[in-house]
């Protein structure tokens, strides 16, 4: 038979020839947004992860992306009013690092000497050329967001929405300024929250410094790793019920090298087993010690500056950097003979997340919010039941941080974010407004002109904690809050959980009063998601975090141009299960685009015949209704898994279905009847069975595009535009057609039967590959059946299973004797033979058996020795186990099938 082609499909799928095109007729036709009016469907609403504005897309944001916007897609072709709102986050800190760099590199200036308003317009500036390049990329990816609706989190009505947040919780008491031990960033020279630092091991030393006891009858030793901040000591502590110093409380030390009389004081937190025993007390640069210092009511002394030099408290060593002045001080305690010793050690240091600097414990003013009682709702929330998180594991975390929160420090000591809505006239009294206040205008309360505005910005997460609703047009009651919130999906990260998500959900119930969409009840309307989806982290192939710095990333826009977005979209679904990170390799984005050009060669196929004549009712053979079973169980699979977000299992049922049911089964048993239809001609029987068959190959592939929609949107929108109208109807687009809520009932007498007859093609490919009989040849096949059903669905079905196995005749009975001089395997229908050709030498054929018998019997034996492994079986992907398993009974059926043919021999 010549297959038909289809003229507008070129032989081998090019994403490059396609994406653009479609991706422009997809915004063309405005099919990313919402109807304009409101409708009396249920909304189903996702706010992107704003990604910042320095950002690029990398594989964590290309999985990220994918998975919302196979929801998406997913829930618009459902019929809801779907709206995907996307944006990107101001990100104060690593913007205002970026332009500051790039000014000074390009005009040697520094912020300072540009001064406020100037620099900020810099900043400005650089962001309307860069700042959208993320949301470029994104649109590579196929991200299918109202682009419309694009929010930046310092737009003003963002902006807006900020100041109001601020001032309702300052009315409530739940904002105030403190001195309090802050982290300090002394690179970027602001303060960062405990949720923005990270703790690394690195190499150091202990030092073992000695205190002089005041009266001169002794030392007391005290172990640190911070020599330079002996400095700023006021006491050294002990554990009360440390034997070696029971008599030593209450003491007093002579402080080395500023000659400063310190007491030694008790407490219990003090690890007796650490170092000597006696820590030093540093309250103004030690989390630690500023509790202890507090109990025992030391003062503070800070000996460092914020750009973490030793300041005037440090007496001779003032001026000097940290560094310098460890090393400094170090010698100093050895000239004096105060240095009783060195040793090696590991200990972590505390390193900004934002600049991968040492953190500097700093008293500072600062901002905080008061966390407990926001914190109580959102707690409840989640022991309730109304939020979920999945994998549910995350819950915990989520809990464990809201239930032993801390004040949040919301001041950064930078120029770019939103600048604190606070004023102060010239008492420094301050006031909080939402609308703002000039120099000179009266103060609401005082009455005495204000003369500044607070000069810190807030902590970039005080604004994208209410990204959910003030992105609608919060604090308004408006059309979009009603329409749109509370939304149902987020997809996330689990490194902000409580950096971000926490923060969200208290912040819903902490401003929006009402919500919820028209028409429809909403359990809780001021929960701003219902569904918390932590998605896998992505390493590289040997399990390693991803980084620049590291030089393992694999950046998706190339990964893109290489395979296409439909294949890194495929592939990063298929490769990443529910609550597993992905180990990824480029290489292995060949499986999306082996996948893609599976389909597009079958979809040509099918589009290549249905151009000839196509009859109203589909084929009714065992293969017409298996197929017609098989879809209608997927399609209830991967609806199931959609609606439960289990993308792996959505993306493994469209594998098999495509590949192994369509592709490799149906097809190639409908080509059967196509040729015989050409090889009978026009207006026979044989033809009209050809245009039922037509038919059917039709509806399936009609059914398998809408499925494969969500993940591979542009190769299924490309084949969509290829479908005869008579299929289509008037759904132009894919994009805008509905989802396939059901695709007719699982037949449960067509899937045995078929499955069956596959058993029994199998079984003759299996002997004919034993006996290596080339492909050409058509041997003639018998069928020794286990009982009378068995024989007679062969039997009915015998051109199908002679076409399907490439043999001449085939011959059924129930029993019998065994042919001699053949090869055989054993099915579920009973033992099928191929005969030895004549020119085959059976002690030949005995040896290769008997050499394929070894090595099988070895596999088995190491399979067998590894899943009797209690480590392996307790330490293994279960992925990996199931799949060991499962090699074991392939292997010992393969071992029965030459065992049985050499008995035979």
């Amino acid at each position: 038979m010549t297959e038909s082609t289809v003229p507008t499909l070129p032989t081998r799928y090019t994403p490059t020839e396609f994406e653009g095109a479609i991706y422009a007729r997809w915004e063309a036709c405005n099919a990313f947004a919402p109807p304009e009016s409101p409708s009396r469907r249920e909304s189903f609403t996702i706010m992107m992860p704003p990604p910042n504005v320095t950002g690029v897309l990398h594989m964590g944001h290309a999985l990220n992306i994918t998975i919302q916007d196979i929801v998406i897609r997913h829930r618009r072709m459902q019929g809801f009013d779907a709206l995907w709102l996307p944006g990107t986050d101001h990100a104060g800190i690593a913007t205002q690092a970026v332009v500051e760099k790039k000014l000074f590199q390009e005009k040697g200036v520094t912020r300072e000497e540009l001064g406020r308003e100037s620099f900020l317009q810099e900043i400005w500036d650089w962001k309307d050329h860069h700042g959208n390049a993320i949301l470029s990329q994104l649109r590579r990816l196929g991200a299918s967001c109202d682009w419309s609706r694009t929010k930046f989190t310092l737009d003003e009505d963002m902006s807006h929405a900020v100041r109001v947040s601020f001032v309702r919780l300052w009315e409530q008491g739940l904002i105030y300024r403190g001195a309090r031990l802050v982290n300090w960033d002394c690179k970027l020279q602001t303060a960062v929250s405990d949720d923005e630092i990270e703790y690394v091991a690195r190499k150091g030393y202990l030092w073992h410094l000695r205190y002089p006891l005041v009266d001169g009858s002794g030392h007391l030793t005290v172990a640190t790793t911070r020599p330079e901040t002996m400095l700023g000591d006021t006491g050294v502590a002990v554990h009360p019920e440390d034997p070696r110093y029971k008599d030593w409380v209450g003491k007093k030390l002579m402080l080395p090298l500023v000659d400063r009389e310190i007491p030694i004081v008790a407490d219990d937190t003090v690890d007796a087993e650490f170092g000597t025993g006696a820590v030093k007390l540093t309250p103004g640069h030690d989390p630690a010690d500023y509790e202890r210092g507090a109990r025992a009511g030391l003062p503070i002394i800070i000996v460092l500056d914020k750009d973490g030099s030793i300041n005037e408290n440090g007496g001779r060593f003032a001026g000097m950097s940290r560094e310098k002045a460890r090393e400094a001080v170090v010698a100093a305690m050895e000239d004096i003979g105060l240095l009783e010793k060195v040793e090696d050690h590991t200990h972590n240091v505390t390193i900004s997340d934002r600049s991968k600097t040492p953190i500097e414990p700093l008293v500072s003013e600062q901002w905080f919010v008061a966390m407990e009682k926001l914190a109580e709702p959102a707690i409840a929330a989640a022991k309730s039941g109304k939020l979920k998180f999945k994998p549910a594991r995350w819950e915990k975390v989520y809990l464990d941080w809201l239930e032993n929160v801390h004040d949040w420090c919301i001041s950064r000591q930078l120029w770019w974010g939103h600048r604190i809505p606070v004023w102060y006239d010239e008492d420094e009294v301050a006031v909080a407004s939402v609308e703002g206040l000039e120099i000179g205008d009266p103060h609401p309360n005082t009455g005495k002109p204000i003369v500044r505005q607070d000069e810190d910005v807030l902590d970039t997460w005080a604004s994208s904690w209410l990204w959910p609703f003030a992105t609608l047009g919060w604090p308004e009651n408006t059309e979009e809050m009603l329409r749109y919130y509370p939304t149902q999906f987020l997809s996330t990260g689990r490194d902000i959980i409580y950096l971000w998500v926490a923060r969200m959900i208290m912040a819903g119930y902490a401003f929006t009063e009402e919500g919820g969409p028209v028409g429809f009840d909403n359990d809780d309307s001021q929960l701003c998601f219902s569904t918390c989806y932590i998605h896998a982290n992505v390493l590289d192939a040997q399990g390693k975090r991803m980084s620049k710095s590291a030089g393992n990333g694999i950046d998706p826009v190339e990964m893109i141009k290489q395979y296409g977005a439909d294949a890194v979209r495929y592939s990063l679904m298929i490769l990443t299960r529910e609550g597993q990170d992905v180990k990824l390799a480029a290489n292995r984005f060949e499986l999306g685009q082996r996948f893609c050009n599976k389909i597009w060669n079958a979809a040509r196929f099918v589009l290549g015949h249905l151009g000839g004549e196509m009859a109203d009712d589909p084929a009714d053979g065992i293969e017409d209704r298996w197929i017609r079973s098989r879809l209608a169980v997927t399609t209830e699979e991967v609806g199931r898994a959609l609606e439960s977000y289990d993308f792996h299992d959505a993306a493994i049922a469209l594998y098999r279905f495509t590949w192994d049911d369509f592709c490799d089964w149906y097809l190639e048993a409908a080509k059967r009847r196509l040729r015989v239809a050409e090889d009978a001609g026009p207006n026979t029987p044989e033809a009209a069975e050809a245009a039922r068959v037509r038919r059917t190959l039709g509806e399936i592939l009609h059914a398998l595009l809408k499925l494969l929609h969500p993940f591979t949107p542009y190769m299924t929108e490309a084949l969509w535009g290829e479908l005869p109208a008579s299929l289509r109807g008037e759904e132009e687009l894919l994009i805008q057609a509905s989802w396939l809520a059901e695709a007719g009932q699982a037949d449960a007498t067509a899937e045995q039967d078929f499955a069956l007859l596959q058993d029994v093609v199998r079984g003759f490919r299996n002997v004919r590959a034993l006996l290596e009989i080339p492909a050409a040849d058509q041997p003639e096949g018998r069928l020794l059946a286990e009982s009378a059903e068995a024989a007679v669905t062969v039997s009915d079905s015998c051109e199908l299973v002679l076409w399907m196995a490439r043999l001449a005749e085939l011959s059924v009975s129930e029993g019998g004797d065994r042919p001699k001089n053949a090869g055989t395997d054993v099915t579920a229908a009973g033992a099928v033979f191929l005969p030895l050709a004549a020119e085959t030498d059976p002690a030949k054929l005995r040896a290769s058996l008997e050499k394929k018998l070894d090595k099988v019997q070895k596999g088995i034996g190491g399979i067998e020795k590894k899943i009797s492994n209690d480590r392996f079986l307790q330490n293994a992907d279960p992925d990996v186990v199931a799949s060991e398993k499962q090699r074991l009974i392939e292997l010992q059926q393969e071992a029965g099938m030459l065992e049985a043919n050499l008995l035979a021999l």
